[in-house]
């Protein structure tokens, strides 16, 4: 198997995922219990920065481990590719 740039602290960004997955259902019930909107609002952003900050982390794990090895490694081609890659994702990231 692959090593990614995550995997040294895979279990961590598995910890927060599901820290994030109990928010989502803290958000349904809120819902299904009609609680006040400004509440699940509140809620629905601390949700948004958790997901922001597994993003970010995520990205500067394939910067320094992904992008960094093709560069010192790889092939031109591969690199500029690399590089390409991490550009999409962050414009993908600035548009969420």
């Amino acid at each position: 198997m692959a090593e990614h740039g995550y995997t040294p602290h895979k279990d961590d960004h598995l910890k927060r995922l599901r820290r994030i997955e109990g928010q989502a259902r803290g958000l349904q019930r809120m819902v299904e219990e009609d609680k006040y909107c400004i509440d699940i609002l509140t809620q629905v952003s601390a949700m948004t920065r958790a997901l922001q900050s597994v993003s970010l982390s995520l990205l500067s794990e394939h910067l320094g481990h992904c992008v960094a090895g093709a560069i010192e490694n790889g092939s031109p081609e591969e690199a500029e590719a690399k590089l390409a890659e991490a550009n999409a994702a962050i414009a993908r990231l600035v548009r969420s």
